[in-house]
Protein backbone atom coordinates (compact mmCIF):
# COMPACT_ATOMS: atom_id res chain seq x y z
CA UNK A 1 0.00 0.00 0.00
CA UNK A 2 1.32 3.41 -0.90
CA UNK A 3 1.23 6.37 1.52
CA UNK A 4 -1.92 7.67 -0.21
CA UNK A 5 -3.80 4.38 0.46
CA UNK A 6 -3.62 3.16 -3.13
CA UNK A 7 -2.31 -0.40 -3.54
CA UNK A 8 1.27 -0.62 -4.79
CA UNK A 9 1.30 -1.51 -8.51
CA UNK A 10 4.75 -3.17 -8.36
CA UNK A 11 4.98 -6.96 -8.54
CA UNK A 12 5.29 -8.88 -5.28
CA UNK A 13 8.79 -10.16 -4.54
CA UNK A 14 8.82 -13.87 -5.28
CA UNK A 15 8.90 -16.66 -2.69
CA UNK A 16 9.45 -14.45 0.35
CA UNK A 17 6.19 -15.18 2.14
CA UNK A 18 5.30 -11.49 2.37
CA UNK A 19 2.94 -9.63 0.08
CA UNK A 20 5.45 -6.82 -0.60
CA UNK A 21 7.29 -5.58 -3.64
CA UNK A 22 11.10 -5.23 -3.45
CA UNK A 23 10.92 -1.51 -2.61
CA UNK A 24 8.41 -1.97 0.22
CA UNK A 25 10.24 -5.05 1.50
CA UNK A 26 13.44 -2.97 1.81
CA UNK A 27 11.52 -0.18 3.55
CA UNK A 28 10.09 -2.69 6.05
CA UNK A 29 13.56 -4.16 6.59
CA UNK A 30 15.00 -0.69 7.24
CA UNK A 31 12.33 0.01 9.85
CA UNK A 32 13.10 -3.25 11.65
CA UNK A 33 16.87 -2.70 11.39
CA UNK A 34 16.50 0.70 13.07
CA UNK A 35 15.13 -1.05 16.15
CA UNK A 36 17.21 -4.23 16.33
CA UNK A 37 20.37 -3.30 14.41
CA UNK A 38 22.22 -5.36 11.84
CA UNK A 39 25.11 -7.66 12.81
CA UNK A 40 28.18 -7.21 10.65
CA UNK A 41 31.95 -6.84 10.78
CA UNK A 42 33.00 -3.60 12.49
CA UNK A 43 34.86 -1.14 10.24
CA UNK A 44 37.69 -1.19 12.84
CA UNK A 45 38.29 -3.38 15.90
CA UNK A 46 36.60 -2.33 19.13
CA UNK A 47 38.98 -0.19 21.22
CA UNK A 48 37.61 -1.66 24.44
CA UNK A 49 37.82 -5.41 23.73
CA UNK A 50 39.34 -5.86 20.26
CA UNK A 51 36.32 -7.67 18.78
CA UNK A 52 35.52 -7.32 15.08
CA UNK A 53 31.84 -8.26 15.50
CA UNK A 54 29.48 -5.30 15.56
CA UNK A 55 25.88 -4.18 15.29
CA UNK A 56 25.04 -1.29 12.96
CA UNK A 57 22.26 1.12 13.90
CA UNK A 58 21.25 4.31 12.08
CA UNK A 59 22.89 6.23 14.94
CA UNK A 60 26.19 4.32 14.65
CA UNK A 61 27.98 1.08 15.46
CA UNK A 62 28.16 -0.84 18.75
CA UNK A 63 30.58 -3.64 19.51
CA UNK A 64 28.74 -6.96 19.34
CA UNK A 65 30.68 -8.31 22.34
CA UNK A 66 30.94 -5.51 24.90
CA UNK A 67 28.50 -2.96 23.38
CA UNK A 68 31.11 -0.18 23.33
CA UNK A 69 30.20 2.56 20.81
CA UNK A 70 32.58 2.51 17.83
CA UNK A 71 34.73 5.61 17.79
CA UNK A 72 34.29 6.42 21.47
CA UNK A 73 37.55 6.38 23.35
CA UNK A 74 37.51 5.39 26.99
CA UNK A 75 38.48 8.23 29.32
CA UNK A 76 42.13 7.90 30.22
CA UNK A 77 42.84 5.59 27.29
CA UNK A 78 46.49 5.73 28.24
CA UNK A 79 45.64 3.71 31.35
CA UNK A 80 43.74 0.42 31.21
CA UNK A 81 41.75 -0.59 34.27
CA UNK A 82 43.38 -3.17 36.49
CA UNK A 83 42.02 -6.67 35.91
CA UNK A 84 43.83 -9.23 38.05
CA UNK A 85 43.75 -12.84 36.90
CA UNK A 86 44.99 -16.17 38.10
CA UNK A 87 46.48 -17.95 35.11
CA UNK A 88 47.00 -21.65 34.47
CA UNK A 89 49.68 -22.65 31.96
CA UNK A 90 50.85 -26.14 31.06
CA UNK A 91 54.39 -27.27 30.35
CA UNK A 92 54.52 -30.99 29.60
CA UNK A 93 52.78 -32.67 32.56
CA UNK A 94 53.04 -29.71 34.94
CA UNK A 95 50.81 -26.68 35.47
CA UNK A 96 51.87 -23.28 36.76
CA UNK A 97 49.33 -21.34 38.79
CA UNK A 98 50.26 -17.67 38.95
CA UNK A 99 48.66 -14.25 39.04
CA UNK A 100 49.10 -11.04 37.12
CA UNK A 101 47.43 -7.72 36.41
CA UNK A 102 49.21 -7.77 33.03
CA UNK A 103 49.00 -11.36 31.79
CA UNK A 104 50.30 -10.65 28.27
CA UNK A 105 53.56 -9.30 29.64
CA UNK A 106 53.82 -11.95 32.36
CA UNK A 107 53.15 -14.90 30.08
CA UNK A 108 55.66 -13.56 27.55
CA UNK A 109 58.30 -14.16 30.23
CA UNK A 110 57.38 -17.82 30.75
CA UNK A 111 58.18 -20.94 28.78
CA UNK A 112 55.06 -23.10 28.47
CA UNK A 113 53.20 -25.28 26.00
CA UNK A 114 49.64 -24.03 26.46
CA UNK A 115 47.59 -21.37 28.20
CA UNK A 116 44.87 -23.43 29.84
CA UNK A 117 42.64 -20.86 31.55
CA UNK A 118 42.23 -17.56 33.34
CA UNK A 119 40.31 -16.99 36.54
CA UNK A 120 39.43 -13.55 37.90
CA UNK A 121 41.32 -13.02 41.11
CA UNK A 122 44.25 -11.54 42.99
CA UNK A 123 47.15 -13.07 44.89
CA UNK A 124 44.70 -14.16 47.58
CA UNK A 125 42.87 -16.42 45.13
CA UNK A 126 46.19 -17.66 43.76
CA UNK A 127 47.28 -18.50 47.32
CA UNK A 128 44.02 -20.39 47.91
CA UNK A 129 44.62 -22.41 44.73
CA UNK A 130 48.18 -23.19 45.87
CA UNK A 131 46.76 -24.48 49.17
CA UNK A 132 43.98 -26.38 47.40
CA UNK A 133 46.46 -28.31 45.23
CA UNK A 134 49.42 -28.27 47.69
CA UNK A 135 49.85 -32.04 47.75
CA UNK A 136 50.88 -31.92 44.08
CA UNK A 137 53.08 -28.83 44.27
CA UNK A 138 56.66 -29.08 43.06
CA UNK A 139 58.68 -27.86 46.07
CA UNK A 140 59.92 -24.28 45.90
CA UNK A 141 57.85 -23.33 42.87
CA UNK A 142 54.42 -22.35 41.60
CA UNK A 143 54.34 -25.47 39.42
CA UNK A 144 52.14 -28.47 40.12
CA UNK A 145 52.08 -31.95 38.67
CA UNK A 146 48.95 -32.44 36.62
CA UNK A 147 46.44 -34.61 38.49
CA UNK A 148 42.71 -35.34 38.44
CA UNK A 149 41.51 -32.62 40.84
CA UNK A 150 43.59 -29.88 39.18
CA UNK A 151 42.48 -31.08 35.75
CA UNK A 152 38.83 -30.99 36.88
CA UNK A 153 39.26 -27.45 38.21
CA UNK A 154 40.82 -26.29 34.93
CA UNK A 155 38.03 -27.94 32.91
CA UNK A 156 35.50 -26.08 35.08
CA UNK A 157 37.25 -22.78 34.27
CA UNK A 158 37.33 -23.68 30.57
CA UNK A 159 33.60 -24.51 30.38
CA UNK A 160 32.00 -22.25 27.78
CA UNK A 161 35.28 -20.46 27.02
CA UNK A 162 36.75 -20.99 23.55
CA UNK A 163 39.68 -18.61 24.01
CA UNK A 164 41.07 -17.44 27.37
CA UNK A 165 42.37 -14.24 25.73
CA UNK A 166 38.89 -13.36 24.45
CA UNK A 167 37.57 -13.92 27.96
CA UNK A 168 40.26 -11.63 29.38
CA UNK A 169 39.48 -8.95 26.76
CA UNK A 170 35.82 -9.10 27.77
CA UNK A 171 36.75 -8.61 31.44
CA UNK A 172 38.88 -5.59 30.50
CA UNK A 173 36.10 -4.07 28.40
CA UNK A 174 33.62 -4.61 31.24
CA UNK A 175 36.01 -2.90 33.64
CA UNK A 176 36.36 0.04 31.24
CA UNK A 177 32.58 0.32 30.96
CA UNK A 178 32.22 0.33 34.75
CA UNK A 179 34.69 3.20 35.08
CA UNK A 180 32.87 5.37 32.53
Amino acid sequence: MRDDGVPCPNPVAGARGLNLCDRHLLEAYSLVAEDVGVSDVLPTPCVACGSRLGVAYPSGWLCGVCEWRLGDLPDGTDRQPRVDVVYYVRFRNTVKIGTSANPRARLAQLHFDELLAFERGTRQREHRRHLQFASHRIPGSEWFTLHDSLDAHIRELQAGVDDPWAQYSLWVSQAIALTE
